[in-house]
């Protein structure tokens, strides 16, 4: 595992006291790399007073404009989740979560996401991760504050630092990189107006058809090569489609 290839994104954070909270749990826990993506207030006096000893946190922090900066070059991203969704995404907790995290941040980066204080990520947001995560709580009162839950998902990478290494899954030793965040996401750009002008997918009732497809992909993973091929199939298949009604190549 490499805790350098991990980061940790917060999205829309409207209270700067959490993010300082969040600094001081991620230093507690041996990982650095912050991303803050449009926070309310920062930098802020209050970040700074909760982070204590961990300033060299919020210095570091990468603030930018989108969650897409933030993202867009990591291979494998988790999007904290606390509820139910509509369509199911593959959901593990936070031990097994860090566990597959463990294993990509040895050559791949990785990221964590986690939403705003009083509504989380949104549909659209976890669309964009491999997994769910979730963390169990009581019943009788399942509110975590955003520190809490950043601690407890570093708590269990910090706890496979030591721990016997984890068996290796069947992609470790893949013959090519697998696709960042932002050719996955031209992909699914390219993917709809192909179905579009295949008329599979029509805009006006989309029937969750590309949240689906994006399930898929997302679970399957493909490589740089793998996306490349199926970039040239969707290129020549609108080619055929234009051809077909008289456009041309």
């Amino acid at each position: 595992m490499q805790l350098d290839n991990i980061r940790i994104v917060l999205v829309n954070t409207s209270h700067p006291g959490n993010i300082g909270g969040v600094a001081r749990a991620m230093k507690n826990m041996g990982l650095r790399r912050l991303y803050l993506v449009e926070p309310r207030q920062f930098p802020d006096e209050q970040a700074q007073w909760r982070a204590a000893s961990a300033a060299d946190i919020l210095e570091g922090a990468v603030v930018t404009a989108s969650l897409a900066e933030a993202i867009d070059d990591c291979q494998f991203v988790v999007g904290t989740s606390a509820r139910e969704r509509r369509i199911p995404w593959p959901l593990l907790d936070a031990r097994q979560c860090a566990a597959r995290m463990a294993v990509h941040s040895a050559r791949e980066q990785v990221a964590v996401l986690f939403g705003r204080e009083d509504r989380g990520l949104t549909n659209e947001e976890l669309k964009r991760c491999n997994l769910h995560l979730h963390i169990p709580t009581s019943a009788d009162y399942s509110s975590l504050n955003l520190a809490m839950a950043v601690q407890v998902v570093c708590y269990e990478l910090r706890m496979l630092l030591d721990a016997p290494a984890l068996p290796a899954r069947d992609d470790a030793q893949w013959d090519a990189p697998f696709a960042s965040q932002q050719n996955m996401e031209r992909f699914y750009v390219h993917l709809e107006e192909t179905l579009v002008d295949l008329e599979f997918l029509d805009p006006a009732a989309p029937r969750q058809l590309m949240a689906r497809l994006r399930r898929l992909y997302s679970r399957v993973r493909l490589d740089e090569m793998e996306l490349n091929i199926l970039r040239g199939i969707l290129t020549e298949t609108r080619k055929w489609v234009g051809r077909a009604r008289g456009g041309g190549a």
